[in-house]
Order: C-alpha cells, then sequence, then structure tokens
C-alpha cells in the first residue's frame, strides 16, 4: 500500500476517534501513530493530515456545509463527515496534491470503511467543492498567497 494512502487511513481513524470522544484525544496522537505505522512517512503525512484537518474544521464543515444539499454534516454518518473534512483539506489547503488524487483517495475510504452508497455521497460533495474552488483559483491567482505543501518530508526525527 502507498505511504499517502496508508497515512491517510490512519489520519482518518484518528479523526474518527476525535469525533467520538472529543477534542482530549488529540494527546493521544503521536502514541497512535507510532503504536499503528512503522513507516515514517506514513506516520508524518497522517499527523499533519490530521492537526490540519482539526485547525481547519470550522472552515471545512462551512464548506462542506455549503454544497451539502439537504445534509446537516452532523447527522452525516461520522465517517462520511470525516473522510470529507480529510479529503476538503487536501483539496483545499494542500497545493501539491492534485484534486483528483484527493477525490479518489476519499472515495476509496468511504467505500473501504463505510457503506456502499458513501463513494458516490462523497464523490458528490468533493466534486461540487472542487469546482466551486476551481472558480475562485482564477479569481484568487492573483494575489500570489501559497497553500502550504502538504509533503510528509518535515521534522520526523524530531517529533515522533
Amino acid at each position: 500500500m502507498k505511504s499517502r494512502t496508508r497515512a491517510r487511513q490512519l489520519a482518518l481513524q484518528f479523526l474518527y476517534q476525535v469525533d467520538l470522544l472529543g477534542s482530549e484525544k488529540l494527546e493521544d496522537l503521536v502514541g497512535f501513530l507510532q503504536q499503528e505505522e512503522k513507516a515514517g512517512e506514513a506516520r508524518t503525512y497522517a499527523r499533519m493530515l490530521v492537526e490540519g484537518t482539526l485547525e481547519a474544521r470550522e472552515s471545512l464543515d462551512a464548506t462542506i456545509q455549503s454544497v451539502a444539499q439537504n445534509w446537516e454534516i452532523s447527522r452525516m454518518a461520522v465517517i462520511d463527515r470525516n473522510v470529507l473534512r480529510l479529503s476538503t483539506f487536501e483539496l483545499l489547503l494542500c497545493d501539491d496534491i492534485p484534486p483528483n488524487v484527493a477525490i479518489n483517495e476519499a472515495i476509496e475510504l468511504g467505500k473501504r470503511f463505510s457503506t456502499a452508497q458513501s463513494g458516490a455521497f462523497i464523490n458528490g460533495i468533493l466534486d461540487k467543492i472542487k469546482n466551486q474552488t476551481e472558480g475562485t483559483d482564477a479569481e484568487n491567482s492573483e494575489a500570489e498567497e501559497t497553500q502550504p505543501e502538504c509533503s510528509a518530508e518535515s521534522e520526523e526525527s524530531e517529533t515522533l
């Protein structure tokens, strides 16, 4: 399994726990990642995904809610909600992740960890977000404000 695919799975599992148990669960992130994954690159990317998703959670939820017709985010299945948060984070804030990769990975996470209908549901929401942001990207290109790269190359030895 590819390192980033594994990292997304780990991030989803941890985001699910935080969603159910509360933000105090965040203290267990490093231990969880060390226990679940030996590869440093996957752990580093998973940690970045979890921390970035949780940091931007309010704006991610607002973005998801804006395109989720007839769905309150609080009433979505917990897995679907967290797949959408994670993938919306990659779509909006990770310039080095191609949008189609983020969407395809999200669909696979939904199919694997949620229901048979989750893939189509997740695809529909993320496709709307992608189309919405593509229109604003052209407007924002003049601002020259760059988004962070979501690379797994970071302070692995210092943080984990």
